[in-house]
């Protein structure tokens, strides 16, 4: 019997937070609520959750603030809730280490397909298969690209959508540089992130996709290089984009 995913709803609006605690177990899954920062910390110390479901914008401690002091231990998968949806806003999610970002109002089905696309890339598995056509390797790093999972000396790296969809383009080009522009339209926002930047200028959102993709860019060689301000395999090609350069 498979073993359901347990949630944990963190949002200080009663209704909203009801809403999809009700929806989310209809579902199928497993789902606890918290009113604010310091219930899901008590929660927390007690459950293991799959994946919390954030608000942002809560009284007392901020749900990017939680996000920042969660991810200094731990790697559970964060989806940000919030009505905030201009590219620093998304920006400020990513860079404290959310795993993906969904502006209210929001459709219950897309809240539902992304929760099971963060759930299906934080799956750890027992062992990193054999080293196959699939997989690019550098250092102690092998990224399977079939499954866009990335492992260190056979432990799984977790990974936020943005990154491993930056990864995956960057591994299937390895060795050739990809241009920023080109990254920003294969590993950009994902479906349905970009349409508030729809009604600006275009280079507008070539600019906010761009600064999209530095983020990403930055937080992977945290974690993959021993020195990120000196990237050994993730590197800068001045004037053109970012490399992958394998052993």
């Amino acid at each position: 019997m498979a073993v359901l995913a347990h949630i944990l709803v963190v949002d200080d609006d009663k209704r909203l937070r009801d809403l999809i605690a009700r929806y989310l177990s209809e579902q199928g899954f497993r789902v606890t609520v918290a009113t604010d920062a310091a219930e899901a910390r008590a929660k927390l110390k007690s459950i293991a959750f799959d994946l919390i479901v954030l608000d942002i914008m809560m009284p007392g401690e901020s749900g990017l603030d939680l996000t920042r002091s969660l991810r200094s231990d731990s790697s559970v998968p964060i989806l940000l809730l919030t009505a905030m949806s201009e590219v620093q806003d998304r920006i400020a999610g990513l860079e404290v280490g959310a795993d993906d970002y969904l502006a209210k109002p929001f459709e219950p089905k897309e809240l539902v397909l992304r929760i099971n696309a963060i759930l299906k890339r934080a799956q750890p598995r027992a062992a990193m298969p054999a080293a196959t056509a699939g997989t690019i390797k550098f250092g102690a790093f092998a990224f399977e690209l079939e499954r866009r999972r990335l492992y260190k000396a056979g432990d799984i790296v977790h990974l936020t959508e943005g990154e491993s969809d930056l990864l995956l383009v960057l591994a299937r080009r390895a060795g050739q540089p990809v241009s920023r522009d080109e990254l920003a339209t294969r590993a950009g926002p994902a479906e349905g992130e970009d349409a508030p930047l729809e009604n600006g200028e275009g280079n507008v959102i070539e600019v906010g996709a761009s600064r999209l993709i530095d983020v990403q860019m930055t937080r992977l060689r945290r974690k993959i290089e021993d020195d990120p301000r000196f990237p050994r395999y993730l590197q800068t090609v001045r004037g053109i984009g970012y490399v992958l350069r394998p052993d």
